[in-house]
């Protein structure tokens, strides 16, 4: 028998870790649930506390993104133009 480690996406992580914070259910059920050592659960549990305010940077980055995306968009179509002109 092989013991090989699952992987646990970040979405599924949080999905785990809002068991016990929002709907209250103790760490032990949902850590015999999923199989998880409960020392395991608090690693998660302490990372997404001290990297929550990277969620709320999300959103600003999402912009930038977007933004920087038009501007290539509008770069790439400039210099189609001025190719037309040469």
């Amino acid at each position: 028998m092989t013991n090989q480690r699952r992987k646990f996406s970040d979405e599924e992580k949080v999905r785990i870790l809002r068991l016990h914070l929002l709907d209250k259910q103790p760490i032990s059920d949902v850590c015999d649930k999923f199989g998880l050592n409960p020392n395991l659960f608090y690693r998660w549990q302490k990372q997404f506390f001290e990297n929550g305010a990277a969620a709320f940077n999300q959103a600003e980055n999402g912009r930038k993104d977007s933004h920087a995306k038009k501007l290539e968009r509008q770069n790439v179509q400039l210099k189609a133009k001025l190719a037309g002109w040469v």
